[in-house]
């Protein structure tokens, strides 16, 4: 089998999912009350981004939660990471804290370097540790982009498998996460599924970003074990409605 044939399992897989889980869901319209599953995988699908031969939205983030030995994170936790804060919030409503989530970070490291705003927000990029000022004044400084990378992650349909395993970097969610970005990594490989001219991520500093067409860094120039996709098979059928 080639990359391109187990790229059309993978996407009939998650076409069998989204049937039977009754459609992607987005982040603006989820909650933590929702029957979300202890653990899983989770798949997100860029707005007019697709698969070069069809019209299927193609994935651009893959993640997982509670790989670190005695972890307790559950699915939501990692999702409402990336959504950021709600309406209720007292001081940054909708907007979040990027430095507690990557997929946020990158984002807005991209939208930065595509509106050059460098100037606008220096310390996007550094840790609390290195940063001499007072938190409460960076936060308000980047409250804007913050709102502004909510909006965009909450704009992005997702999917998710129920893989409900003892947290370990051994674990199959670890391995169906580090596979799966392997698959669908175009980094040092022949490009397939191109990603179009105008997808954010194309404005990333990082060059695993922009060339793998994903979200994600690590694992991107690996090669993937094509047994995944069972591990992927069983966990969807383990998945149901929320």
């Amino acid at each position: 089998m080639t990359r391109r044939d187990d790229l059309d399992r993978f996407y009939s897989l998650l076409d069998d999912l989204e049937q039977r889980v009754g459609g992607t869901r987005k982040l603006k319209t989820c909650t933590g009350y929702m029957d979300w599953p202890d653990r899983g995988v989770y798949f997100f699908l860029e707005p007019g981004e697709t698969r070069a031969s069809t019209d299927r939205a193609r994935v651009t983030s893959v993640g997982t939660h509670a790989v670190s030995e005695g972890s307790s994170t559950s699915l939501w936790d990692r999702l409402k990471q990336h959504y950021g804060t709600g309406s209720g919030s007292s001081n940054h409503p909708h907007g979040g804290a990027h430095r507690g989530s990557v997929y946020r970070k990158r984002v807005g490291e991209a939208i930065i370097e595509k509106h050059e705003l460098q100037d606008d927000y220096p310390d996007w990029d550094k840790r609390w540790s290195s940063i001499n000022r007072e938190r409460s004044v960076v936060r308000d400084e980047e409250y804007i982009l913050e709102r502004r990378v909510s909006t965009y992650i909450r704009e992005q349909p997702f999917l998710w498998v129920n893989l409900d395993d003892k947290p370990s970097a051994d674990s199959n969610r670890a391995t169906l996460e580090q596979n799966a970005i392997a698959h669908l990594s175009n980094f040092g490989k022949r490009p397939i599924d191109q990603r179009g001219d105008e997808w954010l991520g194309r404005y990333s500093q990082s060059r695993e970003i922009r060339e793998s067409g994903l979200w994600n860094v690590n694992h991107v120039e690996e090669n993937y074990e094509e047994e995944f996709l069972e591990l992927l098979e069983q966990a969807l059928n383990n998945t149901t409605p929320l």
